[in-house]
């Protein structure tokens, strides 16, 4: 869908678009991802990892500083409290929090989340799946959403979307 792996045959249609069309680049920069080893670079605060792509986009130092803001409000992370920290200084749970943080910086449309939650424990992944689908009713937006754990898959599915077909027999 972001084509980190290029097609190599058919079409995937995302907002009417074929994604085969459009630039890798500006394709990613307007989807968010989220991977289940988080991802942060070590070397950098959570401002900094977070405003990766809007500095590669020169936004100015005020819109910056006030998307990480805002971005860890909507993460449940105060500013003061973890703008500054390395991803070493916070828990698993804080650091996909600001890995969820960095991938809606452009305000995309659809959030792919591959194994976002594969690496934490029990309790935290429950408290997570309910803030992010608290994050993606209140965002409007599409998550495609990766896992190998049924229970996670049926949390975060929008049952009123799933249809479950049986497999129609062929003539013999």
């Amino acid at each position: 869908i972001n084509r980190l792996i290029q097609p190599n045959s058919g079409h995937i249609y995302l907002n009417d678009q074929d994604i085969g069309a459009v630039d890798r680049v500006e394709l990613r920069r307007h989807t968010g991802y989220v991977i289940q080893q988080i991802g942060l670079f070590p070397n950098m605060t959570v401002a900094q990892n977070i405003c990766v792509v809007p500095k590669l986009l020169k936004w100015p130092k005020e819109k910056c500083d006030q998307v990480v803001r805002d971005l860890l409000e909507m993460v449940n992370m105060p500013y003061d409290q973890y703008a500054h920290k390395y991803p070493s200084e916070m828990s698993g749970g804080q650091q996909q929090r600001v890995a969820i943080a960095r991938a809606l910086v452009n305000n995309p449309k659809v959030l792919l989340l591959d194994e976002p939650l594969g690496a934490l424990d029990y309790q935290l992944r429950k408290n997570l799946q309910l803030e992010l689908k608290n994050l993606q009713r209140g965002l409007g937006l599409t998550f495609i959403y990766v896992t190998h754990d049924q229970e996670e898959a049926l949390t975060m599915s929008d049952l009123s979307l799933i249809h479950i077909s049986e497999p129609t027999r062929q003539a013999e």
